[in-house]
């Protein structure tokens, strides 16, 4: 009989009886075992009898360290008897070789709380996340390494990586079950077949983990489309997906992991909310559907999120090509942002009252953390922004951020324009929305989400101090475009507006760095607000409560920045939606006085804020968007252009090639969907990416949808940026509503400059094929013209 692979093999491992105890004092070390855990040809094994892993995830820094407990708890009377773990590597390693271990970021004691709690624990340790959290959890620092690949083989990305990982394995093997602790797998990388296909950099992350001392088993997971990308057989595989896609997903999981248990990785309940764009929330029903499906059927599973929590701090990151994610991870969860039950958390915990093993029990949810409101109250003291700069640091040219040794908050970038006619401001890019003074007055502003770095100047009769103030949001958190340097990317032209007229490159420069540290901000210098202040500048005020507790910041009066209380960073607000309040956790106020801080880039309508006893997550203000996007005007009209790919998709829910006959070169590429394998008029698209002529991915770095005939905005997200953003659960789907519109559908794409392709790739939606929308026959266009579309102002 061939030998099984070494992930089929029976673990012989111990692990120590899990207390019960409510103690806040941190569980003892683990120190023996008394229970066996691993995997035969069919199940997980438990004691030696079949185990059915009910697992939801939640992210101990999303989570105030006083209430870990309470989350645990949660989960458990949940029904859920395991817990996921990220390890983001930027939060314990945020300047390199610098680790940090201890309070909010001491894992190994909620992994430890977690045991006390009756919760087994799988582990995550990248080197990647994504989890929307800032660069995927790659720490910033990697950027100031010229020609870094990240997350491949080359040594100025693997040698930090591996070294990390050791580290990890230092502070957490002693935690495993082998000697008697929680920790009962250990994942390698994350989601990396969306990404790439190098089996020998997972083969070397495996090895480092082995080395490490983890001798539990290691795994790998992916969307069902990308198993094969960097794929081992020496990794058990698990597959992630949403509600609906169950069945299909199991079976092409199957075509990889021959024997074995079956298990989800990660399992949707609904999904997280970006800046400027509804609040997404999932129904319980298909949700309870395919959790009954995955428990009758004995496969293995872990709900993202369980419970999502907030990304306090300036943790939060963004969607590719770049659209910000909100501080509120709310994520509609079982769980709430707050730690409450909600009618999700009862759905589940009775399936799974339905499915549980012998002698089994679910106990019930703790008591809810109370909840206070606080009277409104105004903030009376500011300090401008532009009035409080650091010493700058000369430059002949502006660089990055990261050039300057900053790793976020804002930076000012300052030089003299000299007199002359008026003209054209432009940057190669600013990273992520950039404000532009003369003499300290606005003039305009930069947007990377629209990709405007243009902005018109008057004429001067005098040399002028020209100020662009940057502000920078989360790294993104997907795919190759994680690599997003902060700042000014230059050159910085100015062209007059006179015939002929030649760019001149603006030099000599002053740059500022203000990275929103404690330093800093005990640096401000506040006065008193006579009158209404105006323009970027920090705010200052108190409010008191008898006794404290959980509250909600109500932002709605305010316009784009950062909120500080009591020196706890709650994170970022932004007055167009969809979250409206900010949670504030009640451990981090006190009795009597509390001081609030708050950054507001574009100033507040009235400088008053107060505490709500409820959040506000779904309140979307398009209207008060300042340079709000829109689509380009007029028909598509490809004319005699030829097509460079014409065929038909295959109806599969996977990743599917299109190569070109020959390379094809143009600015603007165009889909044109001329029919659907289900035969209704609904288009869908989940992923569509562009190959150069070696077959790589491209970055989506510059591109924007330039225009769609049709889009779903209304009950469904269906907005056609969802086919760039690199997650196989969102969707671009033709309008539906009030009557969906016939064949042929047609996105054209902006890909910010011309460029030679090779083909591209298309991933369908997934769900049920009788009402997915799959495309079945199509046509590619490549044009250096936008295919008579004009564009808007």
């Amino acid at each position: 009989m061939p030998m099984k692979p070494a992930f089929l093999l029976v673990f012989s491992l111990v692990l120590l009886s899990f207390s019960s105890t409510l103690s806040a004092a941190p569980a003892p070390a683990p120190t023996q075992a008394r229970h066996t855990f691993g995997m035969d040809d069919q199940n997980f094994l438990l004691d030696g009898q079949p185990f059915v892993i009910r697992c939801g995830e939640l992210h101990f820094p999303r989570i105030p360290h006083e209430y870990w407990r309470h989350r645990l708890q949660m989960c458990r009377a949940m029904g859920l008897n395991t817990v996921c773990v990220y390890i983001f590597w930027n939060f314990h390693e945020w300047q390199e070789g610098k680790y940090d271990w201890s309070g909010q970021a001491d894992v190994a004691e909620f992994c430890r709380l977690a045991q006390a709690e009756g919760l087994w624990v799988i582990l995550r340790p990248g080197p990647y996340s994504c989890a929307e959290w800032e660069m995927g959890g790659l720490p910033w620092w990697l950027l100031k390494r010229d020609g870094i690949r990240l997350r491949t083989s080359d040594p100025l990305f693997l040698d930090p990586a591996t070294k990390f990982l050791r580290e990890i394995a230092r502070v957490l093997a002693p935690l495993q079950i082998t000697r008697g602790g929680p920790l009962i797998m250990v994942q390698v990388e994350n989601e990396y077949g969306s990404f790439g296909k190098d089996a020998a950099y997972m083969g070397v992350l495996r090895q480092t983990l082995i080395d490490g001392g983890f001798d539990v088993p290691l795994f790998a997971c992916n969307p069902a489309g990308a198993i094969r990308g960097g794929y081992r057989d020496d990794l058990f595989q698990v597959v992630n997906f949403g509600p609906g896609a169950a069945k299909k997903s199991f079976e092409t999981l199957r075509k990889f992991q021959k024997t074995g248990p079956l298990m989800n990785g990660e399992y949707y309940p609904a999904w997280f909310d970006t800046w400027g764009r509804p609040h997404r929330i999932g129904s319980p029903e298909p949700i309870v559907a395919d959790l009954d499906y995955m428990l009758n059927n004995h496969h293995s599973f872990s709900i993202y999120m369980a419970h999502g929590g907030t990304s306090f701090g300036l943790w939060a990151g963004a969607d590719r090509p770049f659209l910000p994610d909100t501080s509120s991870y709310d994520y509609d969860a079982p769980i709430s942002e707050a730690g409450w039950v909600t009618p999700k958390f009862n759905a589940i915990r009775d399936v799974f009252a339905r499915h549980l093993q012998p002698g089994e029990t679910i106990p019930p949810p703790p008591p809810a953390n109370p909840v206070i409101t606080v009277a409104p109250f105004t903030l009376a003291e500011a300090a401008l922004v532009l009035s409080n700069l650091p010493a700058p640091v000369a430059d002949l040219t502006p660089r990055t951020m990261e050039s300057y040794d900053q790793s976020r908050g804002l930076i000012v970038y300052r030089t003299t324009l000299p007199a002359g006619p008026a003209g054209t401001l432009s940057v190669k890019e600013a990273h992520d929305f950039a404000w532009i003074f003369l003499d300290g007055q606005p003039a305009g502003l930069f947007d990377r989400r629209s990709k405007r770095y243009g902005i018109t100047l008057p004429a001067r009769t005098k040399n002028i101090q020209l100020d662009i103030l940057v502000e920078a949001m989360g790294r993104v958190n997907f795919g190759v475009e994680v690599f997003d340097h902060k700042g000014l990317h230059a050159p910085v032209l100015f062209t007059p507006s006179i015939p002929a007229a030649t760019p001149q490159e603006l030099t000599g420069w002053f740059i500022h760095s203000l990275p929103m540290d404690s330093a800093f901000l005990a640096s401000l210098k506040f006065k008193p607000v006579s009158a209404k202040a105006s323009g970027p500048a920090f705010w200052r005020g108190a409010f008191t409560v008898a006794k404290p507790g959980d509250t909600f910041l109500d932002v709605r009066s305010w316009g784009k920045g950062i909120v500080w209380i009591n020196g706890h960073c709650l994170g970022r607000f932004w007055n167009i939606g969809p979250t409206q309040t900010m949670y504030v956790p009640g451990p981090w106020l006190r009795a009597g006085a509390n001081e609030v801080l708050v950054l507001d880039l574009l100033g507040p309508q009235n400088p008053v804020l107060a505490g709500l006893a409820t959040p506000i997550l779904d309140d979307l203000r398009i209207d008060r968007d300042f340079a709000r996007a829109s689509r380009a005007k007029g028909g598509f009209d490809a004319g005699t252009l030829v097509p460079v790919a014409a065929g038909q998709f295959r109806p599969e829910p996977e990743w599917q090639a299109v190569r070109f006959d020959h390379p094809a070169t143009g600015r603007y590429l165009a889909v044109e969907a001329i029919d659907a394998h289900d035969g209704q008029p609904v288009a869908a698209i989940a992923e569509l990416d562009a190959t150069d002529i070696r077959g790589e991915v491209l970055s989506k770095s510059a591109w924007k949808i330039l225009w769609t005939d049709s889009e779903e905005t209304s009950t469904d997200s269906g907005y056609a940026e969802n086919m760039l953003d690199g997650q196989p659960n969102t969707q671009w789907l033709s309008a539906s509503l009030p009557s969906p519109s016939a064949y042929p559908h047609r996105v054209v794409i902006d890909l910010g400059l011309s460029q030679t392709l090779g083909g591209i790739r298309y991933l369908p939606r997934a769900g049920d094929n009788k009402k997915s929308g799959r495309i079945k026959n199509y046509r590619v266009y490549l044009n250096d013209t936008p295919f008579g579309l004009t564009f808007a102002n």
